[in-house]
């Protein structure tokens, strides 16, 4: 059990980390899958595939939703968006979504995220979603471990082969910044090879762990309810390589205000991330615009 502290107490009872579904990005135009078994999130899942070139042209999607649980009493509705054409296998992205949100909120940026060659799948966390009805901004301690879960359901249920398992990443905003960080520090998935970290921040007195893996920190500097400097923080602690956007009048919601900057700059770090596209990451400073600036220490 990971060990609370004040300021863990501190940050998680901002019951507003995110606002409503309705006031983020709209979201875009389902199937269950059985339970397996479960599989340990550092054990190996499959013989590693050939690496594909990133694809050339955004690719059609489709979505589909996944009826997961962790445990007797920790359902995990998954949201999966995931190309149907192209050449996989695919790379995996896990994304958490922030305080009062849920998946939907953030349709627009997973869908881009897809198109461009990734399978994505969100979870709606069962005490810190829109609606919940026993929310507890505390549960977010609980968070990381069932992303490991999601992971392993996805790897476990891919009987199409859509899923590179060596290529896995984890993204998040806010409470999800946060869960993100655990999954790489008191939390870490050994699957995991790259991370995007929205509006989050430490909470925890504990290093960053295990392989390098490279991240991606955008955060508004106008943020009130996770300050910038807090993020900067995070960043600065990330041991390996690592790259910050930082939006120069971005509030918490940096994804609503400063959309496409956001979308180009972690896409193109997905895909260099992930696929290796050096074209992608010769990019992201052009990507970021008059209206972000970017650090670069990949």
């Amino acid at each position: 059990m990971v060990r609370r502290t004040p300021l863990l107490l501190i940050v998680l009872l901002l019951a507003a980390c995110s606002p409503a579904p309705e006031k983020q990005a709209a979201p875009p135009p389902p199937s269950s899958a059985p339970s397996p078994a479960a599989v340990s999130p550092s054990a190996p899942t499959a013989a590693s595939p050939a690496k594909r070139e990133a694809p050339r042209k955004s690719l059609d999607i489709a979505k589909k939703e996944r009826d997961f649980q962790r445990g007797t009493d920790r359902p995990l509705p998954t949201t999966v968006w995931y190309p149907t054409e192209g050449e996989g296998p695919f790379p995996l992205i896990v994304f958490s979504h922030g305080l009062t949100s849920e998946p939907s909120a953030y349709a627009a940026v997973l869908r881009a995220w897809a198109e461009a060659g990734f399978v994505v799948a969100a979870p709606k966390f069962p005490h810190t979603h829109y609606r919940t009805r026993e929310f507890d901004a505390l549960d977010v301690i609980n968070q990381p471990a069932d992303v490991s879960e999601v992971i392993t359901r996805m790897l476990a249920t891919d009987a199409d082969g859509l899923i590179d398992p060596r290529r896995i990443a984890a993204a998040g905003h806010s409470a999800g910044g946060i869960t993100t960080i655990g999954l790489f520090s008191g939390n870490r998935d050994d699957r995991l090879t790259a991370a995007v970290v929205m509006s989050g921040r430490l909470v925890l007195n504990l290093p960053f762990a295990g392989d390098p893996a490279p991240m991606l920190f955008v955060h508004g500097k106008l943020d009130r309810t996770v300050p910038y400097r807090d993020g900067l923080a995070a960043f600065n602690a990330v041991p390996w390589p690592k790259a910050m956007m930082a939006v120069t009048e971005g509030g918490h919601v940096a994804i609503t205000k400063d959309f496409e900057p956001v979308i180009a700059t972690t896409t193109d770090f997905l895909r260099y991330a992930l696929y290796g596209d050096a074209a992608a990451k010769s990019r992201l400073k052009k990507d970021a615009t008059s209206r972000a600036t970017l650090i670069d220490k990949l």
